[in-house]
């Protein structure tokens, strides 16, 4: 599935591994944030970060009535304030979701699959 958009020289069809790898890339740039995590951890028996090539294992991309919805699942780290966290993500992947691909989003849901404790 891709996401249309319609310009005035024609309509325009944006893969969700593009959108998946914008949106993966702008969660990782956060302070807190380890890296992205599997959205179906179980079955992909991975419980690992995954690296930047398998960002749309971790990215959800939908169209609901012309509006796009994005879930994100990321890892934090420890004693960060996961809500911050995550309202910088929110923040982050919407604007370059504009910037980047001219994608409006809808909503931008962060889900906190993990959290891990980094070593200094």
């Amino acid at each position: 599935m891709a996401v249309k958009l319609n310009t005035q020289y024609g309509s325009i069809d944006i893969d969700n591994d593009v959108i998946a790898t914008v949106v993966g890339g702008a969660a990782t740039d956060n302070y807190g944030v380890v890296g992205m995590a599997s959205k179906n951890q179980f079955k992909d028996n991975m419980n690992e970060i995954l690296r930047k090539d398998s960002y749309s294992k971790g990215v959800v991309v939908r169209e609901v009535n012309k509006k796009v919805q994005v879930d994100v699942n990321v890892i934090v780290s420890y004693g960060t304030k996961i809500s911050e966290v995550s309202r910088n993500v929110q923040s982050k992947v919407k604007y370059n979701l504009e910037s980047m691909l001219g994608i409006n989003a809808d909503s931008v849901n962060v889900i906190v699959q993990g959290i891990k404790v980094i070593n200094d």
